[in-house]
């Protein structure tokens, strides 16, 4: 089975959230649904980054990494490069 790691922005405050999943677009659909309790608050959600692993470990350890370095620069250089 194949997880992800994304990023998402808030577009009504600009915020971003980062997590992993197995289902990309069931675990959007549960954001801007407001399932999720800490985003539920900040719908809707655009996905912005998302970076793909072949296990839940590696998706796990790569979420850690860039919530260490989370801030805007970090998240806007992970969006760039994506873009490249």
């Amino acid at each position: 089975m194949a997880y992800c790691v994304y990023i998402l922005r808030s577009e009504k405050d600009g915020s971003f959230y980062i997590g992993h999943t197995a289902d990309l677009e069931e675990r959007l659909k549960r954001h801007n649904h407001g399932k999720s309790l800490y985003t539920k608050a900040k719908v809707p959600w655009k996905l912005i980054y998302q970076e793909d692993f072949c296990s839940r470990s590696e998706a796990m350890q790569r979420e850690r990494e860039i919530k260490e370095k989370e801030n805007r620069t970090y998240i806007g250089y992970l969006v760039r490069m994506s873009r490249s």
